[in-house]
């Protein structure tokens, strides 16, 4: 396959059951594209046949390959996936695919140059939750409020799972990348902002998808942590390009 222009990254922890769905959407989706497109499934640490299926859809769809990883954390896969990538765009996914795979051409440039980072909201204006219980935006408000209150003051939704990132954006961001956990999001982030990338923040219909592996209370509490371990790592200068 010559270089592909879209990199579409998954990252799969158990995800058998989901999977199977997702991966026959982006199959119709990147079938209609005009353009070279390669799909890379990132499975680490699963106990159910995640693999399989993934190694399975291989024999009919050439451009998915796999990654398995022995270390959890969606924080190391995206990042495996993205650094494994060959894209001149580089999309990463949640493996429900709570956004519509069509929507993902909102994200790529047509005729006209976009921000270096596109990242999918749920508050920007034009978008849409379908679903979502109360109590689950409510958390997510809280969260996003603390996120501007010691990160990023400018976005009103870090955590929606699908962002976008140029080439020379993912290959600056992504070796920076500490964190493994649900904070990474934030973090690589903090690192775009902190290297001079913008970020554009694109609305989405957004469909609520039971079944989440987030324990509410207990990563809620690490994610603030996390925020306070963002905040010391950018004054630290962790986040800076490096040296040449």
């Amino acid at each position: 396959m010559s270089t592909p222009f879209l990199s579409l990254i998954i990252p799969a922890h158990n995800e058998a059951e989901r999977l199977p769905a997702s991966l026959e959407a982006v199959n119709r989706y990147i079938s209609s594209l005009p353009f070279e497109t390669e799909v890379i499934v990132v499975e680490n640490n699963s106990s159910d046949a995640t693999a399989e299926i993934v190694l399975e859809w291989t024999k009919s769809m050439p451009q998915l390959r796999l990654i398995s990883l022995a270390q959890p954390g969606k924080g190391n896969a995206i990042r495996t996936g993205m650094l494994a990538a060959q894209g001149a765009y580089r999309f990463m996914a949640d493996a429900d695919f709570s956004m519509r795979v069509k929507e993902i051409g909102k994200f790529l440039p047509n005729g006209s140059p976009l921000a270096s980072v596109g990242i999918a909201s749920r508050e920007a204006p034009g978008s849409m939750r379908i679903g979502e219980p109360f109590y689950r935006h409510f958390i997510g408000r809280v969260y996003n409020l603390l996120v501007r209150l010691l990160v990023l003051p400018g976005l009103q939704d870090t955590q929606c799972g699908f962002k976008c990132f140029s080439a020379e954006a993912a290959e600056a961001i992504f070796p920076l990348q500490r964190l493994e956990g649900w904070s990474f999001d934030v973090e690589v982030l903090a690192i775009a902002c902190q290297l001079g990338f913008e970020i554009a923040e694109i609305p989405i219909t957004w469909y609520y998808q039971p079944g989440s592996r987030m324990r509410l209370l207990q990563d809620s509490l690490q994610m603030a942590k996390d925020l306070l371990t963002i905040r010391q790592n950018k004054k630290k200068g962790l986040y800076n390009a490096p040296k040449v």
